[in-house]
């Protein structure tokens, strides 16, 4: 499928989505927002995709938002309360997928630029990358939910001091901060990438990684680690005697690489998606701990 700020592409059940306006540094505006949103859409019911890796065209990920509107760029007042943000509905999706998401970040990556890849589960730099938190210094406040993504990546500390000086930093210092994975020479980072992404797609259960992704996330808000207990400890009951198990086992036992049969667009358990069954009870067995 076409789209126009974006391009998507499927190799080796690797989907590269590449953000493809670098005559604008990739600069993000609403039809990247809706662009990204069909893309992910679409990943999510291609069974065929593993693993999205994400980067971006020329020397650019992303300038942040495209402000060639002026100062009407973040004017909302119009929709009031009405108002989604265009970034946090990328970043929501991004954290709704069933497919692991993998930041290439080849160059300038600033406000919504920045704050975009927080959902997305590694993130890999090259070395001519730089970010920016730079909302305060444009008079406006983190967006694409970054106020929860960001101090859970890198703590409360180190979050609040690059949004509120809001200054540009270089490849190592988001290592340090672990805000990256790796850093990579430009030509060795879609590379370094796409290793990571066949080791998953090669060797792991579709549905063991949907389902662990959406697990690590949703329980970054849990205060008691029995709630992750009882969680898994139900998911288990549901999946452990099924094809895939099964499959890991077999395959282990006689050394040869696995054939995992479970598709995340069929074979998810019955207690999936947990969170969003207003009337579903998993907790109420008795538990200790």
């Amino acid at each position: 499928m076409q789209y126009e700020t974006v391009r998507a592409e499927t190799a080796d059940r690797i989907l590269t989505v590449t953000l493809n306006r670098p005559d604008k540094l990739n600069a993000f505006g609403p039809q990247m927002m809706q662009d990204l949103l069909d893309v992910l859409d679409a990943a999510d019911a291609d069974d065929e995709v593993r693993v999205i890796v994400v980067t971006g065209a020329g020397r650019g990920f992303c300038a942040g938002a495209d402000v060639s509107s002026g100062r009407s760029t973040f004017d909302h007042r119009t929709a009031g309360a009405r108002h989604r943000d265009t970034g946090g509905r990328v970043a929501l999706r991004i954290f709704s997928c069933t497919k692991p998401v993998i930041a290439a970040i080849n160059g300038p990556a600033a406000g919504v630029g920045a704050s975009m890849t927080l959902p997305m589960d590694i993130r890999l730099a090259s070395t001519s990358a730089k970010f920016g938190f730079v909302f305060a210094r444009r008079g406006i406040v983190p967006e694409s939910a970054a106020s929860w993504f960001l101090p859970r990546a890198v703590g409360m500390q180190q979050a609040m001091e690059w949004v509120a000086t809001g200054r540009v930093f270089g490849p190592d210092e988001a290592l340090s901060a672990g805000l990256v994975r790796s850093v990579h020479p430009p030509e060795e980072l879609l590379p370094a990438a796409y290793a990571l992404a066949r080791e998953i797609a090669e060797n792991t259960s579709a549905v063991s990684v949907a389902l662990a992704r959406q697990m690590m996330w949703r329980m970054l808000g849990e205060p008691h680690p029995l709630t992750a207990h009882r969680l898994d400890s139900r998911i288990m009951s549901q999946i452990g005697g099924g094809p895939d198990p099964t499959e890991g086992i077999e395959s282990f036992l006689a050394k040869r690489p696995p054939k995992f049969p479970g598709r995340v667009s069929a074979d998810m358990p019955a207690i999936y998606p947990w969170w969003q069954d207003e009337d579903f009870r998993p907790f109420d067995e008795p538990f200790g701990g």
